[in-house]
């Protein structure tokens, strides 16, 4: 990557590798939190020496370290300091909202050296939508710097009237504070050290976090993390490439967390999206499910909380809709976009649906179930009233807001829905995968339901989702392709091209036996499989482009959600094979991630090639090694009903898993799997504190 990030609850710290933040050269970079950019420069140089990058790394995600060391000095032919003998140390990390940044200097000589040591700041605070080229905003008022004797504040007054200031704190105290640079001379002693230590407060309408000392800050922010290590289900193979990927999620999920006061919950992924997100946050949820239950519990109380009331065009707003997007900046308060939230999204409401049922087969929490139910009815009525547009039985969207998006499912992008003649499908257009998380949200309330003893509704659902089985089948099928479009258009027109959607069908049982076997084989045929991953599109569609953001691309999480497809129908070579792709991918990325997204070139070419601007960590990239656990389990909890089902299978290169703390119920697993030959793993339980039986199939 050529950027660092680090990121803790709200805030987050984008710069170049060496730590800075230059002006001039605009990629974005800069402090966030609420959408707006509280430093637009940070740079920390020493004046009289040229330093260079060593090593830039921020594998914690809570904490960066950079090193950079001198090039020769020369005057007058003489060599004043000798190449590579004074040591600079940028050590960053967040906490309580605060930055912390240590810069110490380590002189290797036998001599004393002097060093002039500048840090500079500013803050323009621009809308992230500005500073990422979406959107120009009204302007506000930045006022003049204020300083004192070891502090520079920074300060404006937005159009939406919140006053915002960002205060820099120096410990020692600088020899100068002139506007927006403070001035160290440091003397080194021989083989000395000097720290300067930096603080940086964001302050919204007067609201300061404290200062903490930062020995104890990083105390504190060590110990929350050991803390989700704790609560986490351990994670153990003979294969220690898919141990790295995993240990790297469980991070990635972690700094990604956030709570707006509801419980935890992943935001969507850095360093644009660390916002609450509709779509992206419930399937990440989903996705981590075997890993930590509670936070698909913060997720659903989130989205309970946003959920439409009212109609807004202006907002996409529906009664019962799950948001897609929640934005905090100045042009959202402003009305200048309408991410307040935003409910542009046509997915998010049966993944709701889904979400809550899941939970509820995982936990038999009943207590939250009940709490949920209005917000789960409301849901339902949205999927058949406003979600079916027309009354044909299926879910469309449509944009009606004139600054929405105008592709509303997870496939966003402009050109993601296009025919076979390269014309772009027009809304409203109902997505295949969508009727699918649909078909499964009625399935599975339907039960819920029955519990509740509303039998009545648990009747009607049933009906209603083998309505949709039975015509989505006649419907969405191409006789030609043998395989399912990826939408109808607004003439109901199947939209002809061959994309990975369908495998989404699969995870959600909608296809018949006959249709699952034909769309797992195209899966993994090579126009589709490019060796590490399952493509967005086909090779041999009209639209293809293996650079392309959503025709041609690998996506981790939509491979996860093909994956639990392909398990579901029984196909357990087909998800092993995806499984070991993306496995031997996540080798050749930074930190063994996975990122949001790769191009789609296919393995014979050597190596996975990057996509330019993917989200790196992202939640749902992150979650798909953890929902692979999963399905190498092949694990199936029913705790309404005392029951939680296996059907092991390991890809290759993995022999033994073990899981320990796995929670389901009131207790935990530890289970052990074991590969004996391709078509033979076997299971044994460790430890049951369940009260739960554990079965096979």
């Amino acid at each position: 990557m050529n950027y660092r990030v680090i990121k803790e609850d709200d805030l987050f710290l984008l710069t170049d590798p060496v730590g800075d933040i230059r002006p001039g050269e605009e990629r974005g970079f800069g402090l966030f939190t609420k959408d707006t950019r509280f430093l637009s420069r940070y740079e920390v140089s020493v004046e009289n020496l040229d330093m260079i990058l060593l090593s830039s790394h921020a594998a914690e995600n809570y904490i960066g370290t950079i090193r950079l060391t001198n090039k020769e000095k020369m005057e007058n032919g003489d060599i004043k300091v000798w190449r590579e003998s004074i040591a600079m140390e940028r050590k960053r990390f967040i906490e309580g909202g605060v930055l912390y940044e240590s810069v110490s200097f380590r002189n290797h000589n036998a001599y004393p050296v002097e060093l002039q040591v500048a840090v500079r700041v500013d803050a323009d605070y621009r809308d992230m939508f500005e500073v990422r080229g979406y959107q120009n905003g009204q302007k506000g008022t930045l006022h003049p710097v204020e300083t004192s004797s070891c502090q520079i504040r920074l300060s404006y007054t937005g159009s939406d009237r919140v006053k915002r200031a960002t205060i820099v704190a120096f410990e020692p105290k600088p020899k100068t504070i002139s506007e927006k640079t403070a001035v160290y001379s440091l003397s080194l002693a021989p083989f000395g050290m000097a720290q300067i230590a930096i603080s940086i407060v964001p302050v919204i309408d007067g609201q300061a976090p404290e200062i903490r000392d930062s020995a104890e800050a990083i105390r504190r922010l060590q110990a929350s993390y050991a803390e989700w290590e704790r609560e986490c289900t351990v994670v153990e193979t003979d294969n220690e490439a898919f141990n790295a990927l995993v240990a790297r999620a469980k991070k990635d999920i972690r700094v990604l967390l956030t709570d707006v006061g509801y419980g935890r919950f992943p935001v969507a992924g850095l360093p644009i999206f660390a916002v609450p997100f509709g779509r992206d946050s419930l399937i990440a949820a989903l996705q981590l499910m075997a890993i930590n239950p509670d936070v698909a519990k913060g997720t659903l109380r989130t989205m309970a909380a946003y959920q439409g009331s009212k109609l807004d065009p202006w907002r996409d707003e529906q009664p019962g809709k799950i948001m897609h997007e929640i934005r905090y900046g100045e042009l959202a308060n402003s009305g200048i976009i309408p991410f307040t939230p935003y409910y542009g999204t046509i997915d998010a409401t049966p993944l709701f649906l889904v979400l809550a049922a899941e939970y509820y087969d995982w936990t038999g929490d009943e207590e939250l179930l009940r709490e949920l139910l209005p917000n789960l009815e409301r849901a339902l009525e949205w999927v058949d009233t406003y979600g079916d547009r027309d009354g044909d039985g299926y879910v469309e969207y449509f944009q009606e807001s004139s600054k929405g998006i105008a592709n509303q499912g997870w496939k966003d992008s402009g050109d993601s829905v296009v025919h076979k003649d390269g014309s772009l499908a027009r809304a409203p257009i109902a997505l295949a995968e969508v009727q699918g998380y649909v078909y499964d949200a009625k399935i599975r309330l339907a039960t819920v339901f029955d519990r509740l003893g509303q039998t009545g509704k648990a009747h009607d659902l049933r009906e209603s989702a083998a309505r949709l089985k039975q015509n989505f089948a006649r419907d969405f099928w191409m006789q030609d392709e043998q395989f399912v479009a990826i939408a109808l258009d607004h003439e109901k027109k199947q939209v002809e091209s061959v994309t990975s959607n369908p495998g989404h069908c699969l995870w959600s049982g909608l296809l018949t036996e006959e249709q699952a076997k034909q769309v797992a084989d195209r899966l993994l045929a090579p126009d589709m499989f490019s060796g590490w991953g399952i493509r967005t599109m086909s090779s041999r569609s009209t639209g293809y482009n293996p650079m392309s953001y959503h025709d041609g691309s690998v996506w981790p999480h939509d491979n996860s959600l093909c994956v639990m497809g392909l398990k579901r129908y029984g196909f357990e070579e087909h998800a092993n094979r995806v499984m070991e792709g993306l496995i031997e991918a996540a080798k050749h990325f930074e930190y063994d991630r996975l990122p949001e997204l790769f191009c789609g070139y296919s393995k014979e070419e050597g190596y996975p090639v990057p996509y330019p601007v993917a989200c790196s960590p992202q939640a749902w990239a992150a979650g798909t090694p953890l929902l692979f656990v999963r399905a190498m389990l092949g694990l199936q909890p029913d705790v309404p009903n005392g029951v939680v089902r296996l059907f092991p299978s390991l890809p290759r290169g993995i022999n033994r898993l073990t899981v320990r703390n796995l929670r389901v119920g009131n207790g935990s697993l530890d289970l052990l799997m074991q590969k004996y030959n391709d078509a033979h793993t076997t299971f044994k339980v460790i430890h049951n504190s369940t009260g739960l039986q554990v079965i096979a199939g």
